[in-house]
């Protein structure tokens, strides 16, 4: 990526988050540690801190530098606040042309369509300037609210993996879920 993306939605922006930008991501992580914990892997205390988050960024700023993953912010249009993330990562090239799409949204900000708003503007951008073939997002069966909303956008149930990731400190079953762009 060469030059800084900028999506613009009709209440939001989307993009990266600067290294001087540690404090939103801090706070967003401390503001929502309850809401999103079910949802998340385990987490240290450090993943809460300054520091954290700091980490956090470079690591991503690095990961779009080399195509290897896009770990996008929902900010409000001033840039002033968090109101949701979601990541493009596990890029595969080549003949795959494809990633999983991971999200979260501040509980300050659900229900009200921002998630919607942003995932439908951000795969777009998936299919368009980052030339994805497939963009896959996986979700927990109990998560209903995911479930709507991926189905919402388009995508198709592709199977069921037992155990298949970490949460919250147990191995949880997921729905596998993928949208393909469409030829043309």
């Amino acid at each position: 990526m060469s030059e800084p993306v900028r999506i613009r939605t009709q209440r939001t922006i989307i993009r990266l988050l600067d290294v001087e930008e540690a404090e939103l991501l801090r706070r967003y992580r401390v503001e929502n540690r309850e809401h999103l914990g079910p949802w998340e892997p385990l987490r240290t205390e450090s993943h809460f801190s300054l520091e954290g988050a700091r980490l956090t960024i470079e690591a991503g700023l690095e990961a779009a530098r080399a195509d290897r993953g896009y770990p996008f912010v929902v900010l409000s249009p001033d840039s002033g606040e968090m109101i949701a993330s979601l990541t493009f990562g596990n890029v595969v090239r080549g003949v795959f042309q494809a990633c999983h799409l991971g999200y979260g949204i501040s509980h300050r900000h659900e229900g009200q369509g921002y998630m919607y708003e942003a995932l439908d503007a951000a795969v777009r951008y998936a299919f368009g300037p980052l030339d994805f073939h497939r963009v896959m997002a996986n979700y927990i069966p109990r998560n209903e609210r995911s479930a709507r909303l991926l189905d919402r956008l388009g995508f198709e149930k592709e199977g069921y993996a037992k155990r298949y990731l970490k949460i919250d400190g147990l191995w949880e079953d997921h729905v596998l879920t993928a949208k393909v762009r469409a030829e043309g």
